[in-house]
């Protein structure tokens, strides 16, 4: 049966003489909205997003707590709590407790991501009773990924791994874990059969599709996922963003941004030293917005400087004049987690229609998508990080160019509604072979 035919084809509850099939979905992630970054942001619009299509979506997820590590102050850590949807189109959420470190650590993580799992676990069983079609992991975390595979069993729903990082190979690269002894390969075995079991395996970039058969995932599992824009609420303005007037910041003045999570291991050290070495350049300045783990770090490190402006993470109804408000963004990335996770940020970057520089090595995922819409220099060579700002900097054309690049890159390949029919027509499929695969 090919993909198209499943489309129309209704098993199980519904009657296709009725209109298209509607899945009950399931999705357990330790991130959900109203998190504004993130893995976090992009689960929420998603199960939102399959709300508004008609399908039933129930999510079982933490309180909010990142990019902050901290629970929002209208939430509890502790505690359950469910949020009803109130409309056939609405989320119904269950927040299960979770521990969060005040300052995350290898250690500290894994205490963190055990709670969500042992807190989880007796809900998502729970949920097997409504009867799921697709049962939704997100990684992170791959730790409570067992409580996903034994619901979908339980309900014969179909068991669907989403990856957002290779958090294994992030943890020991980034040195969050020691590598030393049998801990590593304890953790790649596990990881190795845990994948291994489910029906199927998406993820958000080709470099990291490449890696699901090195981890024994067969080919004719995986699916390609990549995260999305919402290309008409982040666009490139007809005029000067609004930000910009109100930080003071004239016409004429050059804007390099920074805009995202400030996480302990993600190259921000590059900043600081960026601010340092232009600051005898009067055109230049800098804004870095967001929260993190490395934000008050950050922060003190530039302190001070006339160049820099250091803004709290914006609320997304403010997001685009923000993004607007750069001339050039920043995407500075540790070496060593290329390919083991996909920043989220660069999307809305390039959506809204302006130049990337990114560390990144040749070859790499956030490399090749640079390869027209910025520029892309090697990750511990800051003399030509300098020289890549120097080069913007001193040619608008090439800037304007490698933006409308950038713009037609994001509406062409990461455009919300695309990706997410993409998506949803995948999830259709899997449930039509599943039902074909019974009724043999």
């Amino acid at each position: 049966m090919d993909r198209s035919s499943m489309l129309a084809f209704a098993p199980g509850r519904n009657d296709p003489a009725k209109g298209p099939y509607r899945l009950r979905i399931l999705l357990h992630g330790i991130n959900y909205s109203p998190e504004l970054t993130g893995i976090g942001k992009y689960s929420g619009e998603m199960a939102e997003w399959l709300a508004t299509r008609g399908h039933g979506v129930r999510v079982v997820t933490a309180p909010p707590y990142y990019p902050a590590w901290r629970v929002r102050t209208d939430y509890r850590a502790w505690s359950y709590k469910t949020e009803p949807g109130t409309g056939p189109d609405e989320v119904r959420v269950y927040r299960c407790p979770v521990y969060v470190p005040r300052q995350p650590s290898g250690r500290t993580r894994l205490l963190h991501l055990g709670s969500f799992m042992l807190s989880s676990l007796p809900i998502m069983l729970s949920q097997a009773q409504w009867r799921p079609d697709v049962v939704l992991t997100i990684e992170p975390t791959l730790m409570s990924a067992v409580a996903g595979l034994i619901t979908a069993r339980m309900a014969d729903a179909v068991a669907w791994l989403h990856v957002q990082d290779f958090e294994v190979d992030a943890a020991f690269g980034l040195g969050l874990l020691e590598s030393e002894g049998r801990g590593r390969g304890l953790a790649e075995m596990v990881e190795r059969r845990t994948m291994r079991s489910f029906d199927h395996i998406s993820t958000v970039s080709e470099k990291m599709m490449q890696r699901l058969p090195e981890k024994g995932v067969p080919v004719e599992k995986t699916v390609m996922f990549p995260n999305w824009v919402d290309t008409d609420a982040i666009a490139p303005l007809q005029g000067p963003s609004r930000l910009r007037r109100q930080l003071g910041l004239a016409p004429d003045r050059l804007v390099l941004m920074y805009a995202g999570n400030m996480g302990m291991k993600q190259g921000l050290e590059r900043l600081p030293l960026l601010a340092q070495e232009f600051a005898p350049d009067p055109r230049i300045h800098f804004v870095f917005c967001g929260d993190g783990a490395y934000h008050a770090q950050l922060a003190g490190m530039v302190r001070g400087s006339a160049n820099v402006t250091m803004l709290p993470l914006q609320p997304f109804d403010r997001l685009n004049e923000l993004l607007n408000a750069a001339d050039i963004h920043l995407l500075p990335q540790n070496p060593d987690a290329a390919d083991l996770v996909m920043p989220s940020k660069l999307t809305g970057m390039l959506a809204s229609g302006r130049p990337v520089i990114a560390t990144a090595a040749q070859g790499t995922q956030v490399a090749l998508t640079l390869g027209s819409c910025g520029i892309a220099v090697p990750p511990l060579d800051k003399p030509a990080l300098f020289a890549a700002v120097r080069t913007l900097a001193d040619a608008p054309e090439m800037r304007h160019a490698l933006g409308v690049a950038a713009r037609a890159h994001a509406v062409e390949h990461l455009g919300r509604e695309r990706v997410l029919e993409r998506f949803e027509a995948e999830l259709l499929a899997a449930v039509g072979e599943r039902h074909s695969a019974r009724s043999r």
